[in-house]
């Protein structure tokens, strides 16, 4: 099957941020009272819109986070991002080969606009990306493990969702792709296989997937 669209998340996929975001996650939830360890936060939180963290801290303690916890934590976080965010090795070059192949690509994150953008300019992904390739679980209703991201980008982009090929690197995220009726390609550098089993395949680097996608992207 030849794919007409490949949708990228962005955290752990293309912006090395996954340990940042969770590292400081990990530690704003145990400031709070909920005690979190970095192993915790990425098994219940990597890759889901921050509604989830909101559900589950309400379900699990009976309490719910306070209202500035979004704002408070995106500052810790962008602030992380400025000192230290790199992009993923590899990155760079893969869109580089897209873009040359001509083979469309999207970015569908479950971060916030603002979020992708800061890290974007940071590490210079935003040559990559203008705000028509960027969608945001902000412009739907429901974050992974819905589907409903993963079909908005594609309907903005024109493509059928069974055309559509997703990278991802999180449980969640695959969970969505599939529901969405997308092959989904399961990115394992921090995240065990085992955990991305209900992926279509998995691959390990970048450069690895370079050479995944040039034998099933129509150009």
């Amino acid at each position: 099957m030849r794919y007409e669209l490949i949708i990228f998340d962005n955290d752990g996929v293309l912006v090395d941020s996954e340990p940042l975001s969770n590292t400081m996650l990990a530690a704003y939830l145990t400031e709070l009272g909920h005690p979190t360890s970095y192993e915790e936060s990425l098994r219940d939180y990597m890759g889901a819109a921050m509604h989830r963290v909101h559900d589950t801290i309400l379900e699990r303690s009976g309490k719910r986070l306070p209202d500035d916890f979004d704002d408070i934590f995106h500052e810790r976080v962008f602030a992380a991002f400025e000192r230290e965010l790199q992009p993923m090795t590899g990155a760079m070059e893969l869109l580089e080969q897209l873009t040359a192949d001509g083979v469309p690509y999207c970015l569908a994150s479950s971060g916030s606009h603002q979020r992708i953008r800061v890290g974007h300019r940071k590490t210079g992904l935003n040559k990559w990306f203008d705000e028509g390739r960027i969608f945001s679980s902000q412009d739907v209703g429901r974050g992974k493990p819905a589907p409903d991201l993963f079909l908005h980008a594609a309907a903005r982009m024109g493509v059928a969702p069974d055309k559509c090929l997703v990278i991802e690197d999180s449980p969640l995220g695959v969970q969505a792709a599939n529901a969405a009726g997308m092959d989904v390609y399961g990115f394992t550098a921090m995240t065990p296989a085992e955990r991305l089993h209900a992926a279509t395949r998995l691959f390990r680097h970048l450069s690895e997937l370079r050479g995944l996608l040039a034998d099933t992207t129509d150009k």
